[in-house]
């Protein structure tokens, strides 16, 4: 069945094969019209057309849009399939100047890819909706009674617009089975999983204890796995697909330490490099004439420097000299470093619109080319607040692996962070981008970024 979990990535792959085809074909026959289209597809035209849809197919591959559990938003679906077909047609366009006769017809490559921009978002949506729709909800198991899986019920719980249902609980506590937890109830006993799997009509089985010293049922999970009708998996992965965040007071070391980063992730950070330097390039190019507006008001409103130099940790905790925009008055901080609060008194008349219009980070653009940040990353903190921080949150100096960026993850999906708690809860949005780094991803964090700054959004 197309919406089971473990078959939609090869299902879905069989589907669109045949659809983009579908679009191939319709882009001969709208280009050169009904008869001499048919001619054209019955010599060669065929294989032509099956070369663009391999090619297509590749870029969903390598856009994870085969990956249902990470493509759930709209936004993402959108930006994936708009960089995939823009790859694709790079490629493509590569592929028929080296071999000009492997083109099917002048126009027709432009026609097809349009078709099957509309044609994939559309069938991708009536995906969406369908996973997303009760009957075919992707049923979870929990394996586990205590907090650790009562939370997980709830966080799921909170989200069923992503597909899933909490079909119960499985613990190995005999006096607990049948008593509901929150919604869903204990449905059955550890010993017995591979029937309660069966009874409940399960999809996936998370395992999710906080004591890792409890006995598992190792052979039944085993056999549920390597059968394949079942997905199994620790909870700790499962928690950061579904939030995008890392829930960092479950997390194993050794979860961190097998993240799977490869070849792809180390070629992917060679070209992140080389776009940062590029686009910053261009940026501070284009952006010259407002920063020089912004300068002029800065040295107007208020008295000092128009730029901000402040000592942050990069990466490998090196530290160096970030450039901003000044935004407070000289004497912010002559009895110390605070965290930023709101409606500052601080904060200068022109630092206001500064701040909520982001234009006092531009000048970090600079630090970009000098090689100390990235477009995307963590954003910087300063040492004094991060010696603090790593002693009272664990794991975060992992969020130093990484060069820090203008913008981030964490800056998207969380507020403005002032206080040791909002530290702690952006750490979670930021091991989750470490080890989840991908061009779509990144494509996702641009678009957010743009949108929170058009409406001014979390600012300080």
């Amino acid at each position: 069945m197309l919406l089971r979990s473990s078959s939609r990535s090869p299902s879905l792959l069989t589907v669109e094969s045949v659809l983009m085809m579908a679009c191939g074909v319709a882009a001969i026959l709208i280009r050169f019209g009904a008869h001499r289209g048919e001619s054209i597809i019955q010599w060669q035209g065929w294989a032509k057309v099956l070369l663009v849809t391999v090619v297509v197919e590749a870029m969903f591959y390598f856009f994870d849009l085969y990956d249902l559990d990470r493509v759930r938003r709209k936004t993402v679906l959108v930006l994936g399939v708009l960089q995939a077909l823009g790859m694709a047609s790079m490629a493509l366009s590569l592929i028929f100047y080296c071999e000009p006769r492997l083109m099917v017809g002048r126009g027709v490559l432009l026609i097809s890819l349009c078709l099957m921009l509309f044609v994939m978002v559309s069938w991708r949506l009536l995906v969406m909706w369908l996973i997303r729709h009760p009957r075919f909800a992707e049923r979870i198991l929990i394996l586990g009674t205590d907090e650790v899986a009562v939370s997980l019920a709830r966080e799921i719980l909170s989200r069923r617009e992503f597909g899933f249902q909490v079909v119960g609980f499985i613990g190995d506590q005999p006096e607990l089975v049948g008593k509901s937890l929150i919604n869903p109830k204990v449905i059955g006993l550890t010993e017995e999983l591979e029937d309660v799997v069966g009874r409940s009509k399960a999809d996936r089985v998370v395992i999710a204890t906080a004591d890792r010293r409890q006995k598992l049922p190792l052979i039944p999970l085993m056999s549920l796995g390597l059968r394949g009708d079942v997905a199994v998996e620790d909870a700790s992965s499962f928690y950061e697909r579904l939030t995008g965040k890392v829930g960092t007071e479950t997390l194993r070391p050794s979860w961190l330490i097998f993240s799977g980063k490869g070849d792809r992730d180390r070629f992917y950070r060679r070209i992140a490099g080389a776009m940062d330097l590029a686009v910053s390039l261009v940026t501070l190019i284009f952006a010259l004439p407002v920063m020089a507006v912004v300068a002029i008001a800065i040295k107007l409103d208020s008295v000092g420097p128009v730029f901000y130099l402040q000592e942050r940790v990069g990466k490998h905790n090196e530290t160096f000299r970030i450039v901003k925009f000044r935004s407070m008055t000289v004497d912010a901080e002559k009895n110390g470093a605070v965290w930023a609060g709101e409606f500052d008194p601080r904060v200068t008349r022109v630092g206001k619109l500064l701040r909520k219009t982001r234009l006092d980070e531009l000048p970090q653009l600079f630090n970009v080319v000098r090689g100390e940040m990235s477009i995307i990353g963590p954003r910087p903190e300063r040492p004094v607040f991060v010696t603090e921080l790593e002693r009272q949150i664990p794991y975060y100096c992992q969020r130093h692996l990484v060069k820090p960026g203008i913008t981030g993850w964490a800056q998207v999906r969380y507020r403005y962070g002032a206080s040791l708690e909002d530290a702690r809860e952006k750490l979670k949005y930021d091991l989750y981008y470490i080890r989840n780094q991908s061009p779509l991803l990144d494509a996702l964090i641009i678009f957010e970024t743009a949108r929170i700054v058009i409406f001014g959004r979390g600012a300080r």
